[in-house]
């Protein structure tokens, strides 16, 4: 555990509390909420690559839809549903849980959001890069009425709501079910309706700030599947073309 703990404030706390801390002190006025915003940009475009892989294997498990619907149809062992369902997603090289394998990326950088707002500010000067100063006036209100420091409601539903967005335009809704015996589906059933509330539960006892970042990053998936949407579309018409 000792080596965990300094593997997490290494690769994940302190570079997350020292790259809020610069942006904080170049962006005007020392907003704390648009340093947030900015953030979640940044990890965006770091994990870019890996989520655009997710996105197209989530793309295609929709384009696979019907196959998936007759093997339910044909097959009323649960076993023989799974292993054709593994050969179905082998044929068209897809892994149906590379969306929670994108999730347990995320969840250390959540809980390094909130390890940088649990004690509130100021930041602790220990944990901050010898390069770096911590600005003195910070503006913790976002849009001029939320504290980033303290729990927010309204953040915190926006932040469940956003997720649940986000997984339900990420996964074809048809065919999700907790109790037909493939993993990869009841891995998707509980990031559809479990997590959502999760979330919620996190947010409304998290610092505000958590929950900002957690619906910025929904934002922005949900702008990049729109985005992998269309291109799929175009492809197709391209090709029936």
């Amino acid at each position: 555990m000792f080596w965990l703990k300094i593997f997490f404030n290494t690769f994940f706390y302190k570079p997350i509390l020292n790259a809020l801390i610069f942006l904080t002190t170049v962006l005007p006025g020392h907003d704390l909420g648009l340093a947030v915003i900015l953030l979640t940009v940044i990890i965006r475009t770091l994990m870019f690559p890996m989520t655009h892989k997710m996105l197209k294997t989530q793309n295609a498990m929709k384009n696979i839809e019907p196959e998936v619907k007759k093997i339910y149809a044909d097959n009323k062992n649960k076993e023989d549903q799974a292993k054709a369902l593994m050969e179905l997603y082998k044929k068209h090289g897809i892994n149906p849980l590379s969306g929670f394998f994108i999730l347990l990326i995320q969840l250390p950088i959540l809980f390094a959001m909130y390890q940088v707002f649990l004690y509130g500010l100021p930041f602790p000067a220990g944990d901050v890069y010898s390069f770096l100063k911590i600005p003195e006036n910070i503006n913790t209100i976002f849009l001029g009425f939320i504290s980033l420091t303290s729990a927010n409601i309204g953040l915190a539903a926006l932040a469940a709501l956003s997720q649940f967005w986000q997984a339900k335009l990420a996964f074809p809704p048809k065919t999700i079910s907790p109790a037909k015996g493939d993993m990869g589906q009841a891995m998707q059933w509980q990031m559809l309706y479990v997590f959502p509330f999760i979330i919620f539960i996190l947010g409304f006892k998290l610092p505000a700030a958590v929950s900002l970042y957690w619906t910025a990053m929904n934002v922005f998936a949900i702008v990049h599947e729109a985005h992998v949407r269309k291109k799929a579309r175009e492809t197709l018409l391209h090709a029936g073309g």
